[in-house]
């Protein structure tokens, strides 16, 4: 089976032309756009103190920070107890979010797969298999936090029984290099699974109706037939993102920051935005579609309707 990059890519932008600009409808690009707004609702879609660690003081501190952040919350009863109910409420609405944002990338999908401009009827249709994204995201979520949290304690105590056992007081650097190490391949890791549910497990649950776990369960098969495959997507999409970073900045740069503007708005910069958003969602449904008929989700071209118009 011959695997390409750039064919889907390619068909991936024809379907975005189509849908978007032939015809031109704002009615459609808003209500599309809604959807996909809400489908990366919560997608994680940063001073110099190098010097100053030179000095023993300056890091003992930073090591100490812990309990003394700790010492001083107990120490102001008030602030803690309304920090703590700041945190409860972030968390109830991060939960919130995701629960939306689930149920938003399969009404974006089908949009997509289909060339519609629908809100309700995707909303409806799948609700069963949003709510099983959003468990699984739920739960994928909690892992990484006891694992970052676990990451920071082990920090905190191997760089403090390092330093205090320093024969010279200096910062434990090698200690800290293989933490940074250990934290890039997390976030790495981390990134592909995400990239990977996305991109194709969705999907799978889109054209199956199963639930997330059955979903990875479809990938994984697949994965392990072509592993460098799916990795070389990954690095693609890395560099496609970077590629449109630096478009915003200079766009940014050209509209003296007008275009900046309107893209740090919530649900318009998604529209602004939609013809890159639309070709990557067609792009990883593309790439898909190539490895059988199990994983392409696109309707037969004999059975795709004609273009809708925007309904909600």
């Amino acid at each position: 089976m011959r695997i390409e990059f750039f064919a889907p890519l390619g068909r991936a932008w024809n379907r975005m032309k189509i849908a978007l600009f032939k015809p031109f409808d704002l009615h459609k690009w808003f209500v599309v756009g809604f959807t996909a707004f809400l489908a990366g609702l919560a997608d994680s879609q940063h001073g110099s103190s190098g010097s100053r660690w030179s000095e023993g003081g300056s890091f003992r501190e930073f090591l100490g920070f812990p309990a003394r952040a700790w010492d001083w919350l107990i120490g102001h009863p008030g602030w803690f107890m309304l920090i703590a109910f700041g945190v409860f409420v972030v968390i109830v609405i991060g939960i919130v979010v995701l629960w939306v944002s689930s149920r938003g990338k399969f009404m974006f999908l089908d949009n997509v797969v289909h060339d519609k401009a629908e809100v309700a009827n995707p909303w409806r249709e799948y609700k069963r298999e949003g709510d099983s994204l959003f468990l699984w995201r739920l739960v994928f979520i909690l892992v990484c936090f006891v694992l970052f949290i676990s990451l920071i304690v082990l920090f905190y105590v191997g760089a403090s029984q390092l330093y205090e056992e320093s024969r010279f007081d200096r910062i434990p650097i090698p200690f800290m290099i293989l933490i940074g190490l250990i934290f890039l391949f997390i976030i790495i890791v981390i990134g592909y699974i995400s990239l990977f549910l996305d991109s194709f497990v969705v999907p799978i649950m889109f054209k199956h109706k199963v639930p997330a776990t059955r979903g990875w369960g479809h990938f994984l098969s697949l994965f392990g037939k072509y592993p460098f495959h799916f990795i070389l997507f990954g690095i693609l999409m890395f560099i496609f993102m970077i590629l449109f970073v630096i478009f915003v900045v200079v766009a940014g740069i050209v509209t003296c920051c007008i275009g900046w503007i309107l893209l740090v708005i919530p649900y318009i910069g998604t529209v602004v935005t939609l013809p890159v958003w639309y070709w990557f969602r067609a792009f990883s449904v593309e790439f898909l579609a190539q490895f059988g008929d199990e994983y392409d989700a696109f309707p037969p071209v004999e059975a795709q309707p004609a273009p809708a118009k925007a309904t909600t």
